[in-house]
């Protein structure tokens, strides 16, 4: 047997590997996951709406912290954690063998997926850190470690301008979701023959109205990356905690937050309409 068939059986191996059930398992534990973390900073973002948040930090710290104080929340920080790593090695199988479908293999879903490998995981370790008793890991405030990130890139040769250049891609990247979700551009990825009209229809609300929500999000933080940028002035950037918080400072007063946080809920339950019925 030469170098080459070697070689190629090799990548057969790993490519196998790649689809197998555990794979699949490791995605939907993943959509899981995800959805019960946009669900919880949902609930504590309508609390900050409603009647101040009592000191909660509607972020994924905040959800973190949030589950530990529940009966078996140690236990079920680690099962969360242990699913936001099933998500880290679906998308990393993404990026190294494609994804599902007929334009899987394009280098920029590659590269997409290789990106949010690198963001699971970091979520991942952050949630198991804090499941393993290092409180600071996961729980820390995502609006200081945004300003402290910002700091030392403005402190850079250069820096304002990769804030600012960061701040627009993820601006960028915040009207992109919101566009792909009114398009409903997510059906492609689901077994919507699979559902009934009842499903779809649910589906659909969740999908539209949460990721809708979910960009809003992202452009808002972006904006203010690009005012930290166009300023000098890390104070103005601003992690998911104080984004959602500034909602409440627009004209209409804390009633867009509500909006805001129901839509981040109905992006949770959409994170597990994908955990059943995602093509993985």
């Amino acid at each position: 047997m030469n170098t080459r068939s070697v070689a190629s059986q090799g990548r057969g191996q790993a490519r196998r590997a790649a689809n197998s059930t555990a794979v699949e398992a490791g995605a939907r534990a993943g959509f899981g996951a995800r959805g019960v973390i946009y669900v919880l900073v949902g609930a504590l973002a309508l609390q900050i709406a409603l009647s101040g948040g009592g000191g909660k930090q509607a972020d994924r710290g905040g959800a973190i912290a949030e589950i530990s104080e529940k009966p078996f929340g140690q236990i079920a920080l680690w099962l969360l954690g242990i699913g936001l790593v099933g998500m880290a090695l679906w998308r990393l199988s993404e990026a190294l063998f494609g994804q599902a479908g007929p334009d899987g293999d394009k280098a920029s879903k590659r590269a997409m997926a290789a990106g949010r490998f690198v963001f699971y995981c970091f979520a991942a370790y952050s949630v198991l850190s804090f499941a393993a008793g290092e409180s600071g890991s996961g729980g820390g405030s995502s609006d200081q470690q945004s300003q402290d990130i910002t700091a030392k890139v403005l402190a850079w040769p250069g820096g304002q301008w990769i804030v600012g250049i960061g701040g627009i891609a993820v601006a960028c990247a915040g009207i992109w979701i919101a566009v792909q979700a009114i398009m409903r551009k997510y059906h492609k990825h689901l077994k919507m023959t699979e559902m009934s009209k009842k499903v779809r229809r649910a589906l659909d609300i969740c999908g539209v109205f949460g990721g809708t929500a979910r960009g809003a999000v992202f452009a808002t933080a972006g904006g203010f990356a690009v005012a930290a940028a166009v300023q000098h002035d890390p104070d103005q950037s601003k992690g998911m905690d104080d984004t959602l918080r500034s909602f409440t400072e627009t004209p209409v007063g804390p009633w867009l937050l509500v909006v805001i946080a129901v839509g981040l809920a109905a992006f949770g339950v959409f994170s597990w309409f994908n955990a059943r019925y995602r093509k993985v």
